[in-house]
């Protein structure tokens, strides 16, 4: 099951071939948050509002480098979390997709 993560197309356009991504995230919680596919919406609405032109980046859990943990998170709802950075090649798809007004 692939899991995806909600960034900006020049935050993964900067992402270097050897480093991976690196959401902000990594550097002040230690993690980089994810979503099933089933999450994404609810994402959206309660952070995204507003943000205007985003990425969604697919990712195939099993081509991940770093560690990755299903957590529980916001109302006790689990979401997968990836503890490292995000090799450029566990990135099998990406789309452009408008946050909610």
């Amino acid at each position: 099951m692939n899991i995806y993560h909600i960034t900006t197309a020049e935050a993964w356009k900067s992402a270097g071939e050897d480093e991976g991504y690196r959401a902000a995230s990594l550097e002040t919680e230690g993690f980089i948050h994810c979503s099933f596919r089933g999450q994404l919406s609810g994402v959206f609405e309660r952070y995204y509002r507003g943000a205007g032109e985003l990425l969604v980046l697919e990712i195939d859990p099993a081509r991940l480098q770093a560690e990755l943990k299903t957590e529980p998170s916001t109302g006790g709802e689990d979401y997968p979390h990836i503890y490292g950075p995000i090799n450029k090649d566990a990135v099998i798809g990406t789309a452009a997709v408008a946050a909610p007004a």
